[in-house]
């Protein structure tokens, strides 16, 4: 069964890690994707895949942070597919301190890309899942089921130490998708979440391996320091952090039509924290 068959979808930061499982997942389920990602070797590479398995993939490459790039994005998808019927907010990184000694810059730039830069997608996807729904609603009295999925984290429901910018930009995210989710009730876009726990990634990864990237000139080193990650592991009910291909059944779920009837609902996906 392909639960997404002819759907066409945007998942942003899927050059790598859960954004990728998802790109491939999606497209074996039968949607077309525009793969966005900063960074454009790896988003060439899931695209790749992607075709070679005989699905279709275009890729658009920028930073979600840029003010001008939302619009651009889903102007692309319509360009290619004529429209847009599922957006995964899945762009980010983090850059953890502690909070009393947390820059405005630190701070400030995590807000930007897991809260701003999604507000900016919903606002420019607007353009086209609101706008499409009013004309099939005024044609047929109802519209398309559409999905929107925003990725936030259990920092916004438990806290981490380390990630009090994380945690209140994953946490606004939340709030935004419960209001999000009653404005556009009427026009049959369901508006989620999924609160991943530890999943393994290049942002759970050992932070001495020294994988860096590049924001505003400034050096962002990524991972966790490693001590103690035995110990984590036991507080979790099955005993292990997620992969990424088990992140991506949960937006699958969220993205088809077997959760036409869920919205502005948190899926909090930890292995029993």
């Amino acid at each position: 069964m392909e639960l997404l068959d002819g759907k066409v979808a945007i998942i942003t930061g899927s050059g790598r890690g859960i954004g990728a499982e998802t790109a491939k997942l999606f497209a074996t389920h039968g949607a077309r994707l525009i793969i966005s990602d900063r960074d454009e070797e790896p988003a060439r590479e899931t695209a790749e895949v992607i075709r070679g398995h005989g699905g279709e993939a275009e890729v658009f490459t920028g930073d979600v942070t840029d003010r001008a790039f939302p619009s651009a994005l889903v102007a692309r998808a319509v360009d290619t597919y004529g429209g847009l019927d599922i957006l995964v907010n899945g762009a980010g990184y983090t850059w953890d301190g502690m909070m009393h000694t947390m820059a405005d810059q630190q701070w400030e730039a995590i807000i930007e890309v897991h809260l701003n830069a999604p507000f900016r997608m919903l606002r420019a996807a607007a353009t086209v899942m609101r706008e499409r729904a009013k004309e099939e609603k005024a044609q047929s009295g109802t519209a398309t089921v559409r999905k929107v999925i925003n990725i936030s984290s259990n920092a916004a429901l438990y806290g981490n130490i380390g990630q009090s910018n994380y945690g209140a930009a994953k946490a606004g995210l939340i709030g935004l998708t419960r209001s999000v989710a009653r404005e556009w009730g009427y026009f049959n876009i369901c508006v989620n979440a999924v609160a991943f726990g530890w999943m393994e990634t290049r942002l759970t990864a050992d932070i001495t391996k020294g994988e860096k990237i590049t924001v505003d000139g400034t050096e962002i080193p990524l991972g966790i320091p490693q001590d103690g990650l035995e110990m984590r592991k036991k507080q979790i009910a099955l005993g292990r952090p997620g992969t990424p291909e088990e992140a991506a059944g949960p937006i699958l779920f969220l993205a088809s039509p077997l959760s036409n009837y869920v919205t502005g609902h948190v899926l909090v996906v930890t292995g029993g924290r």
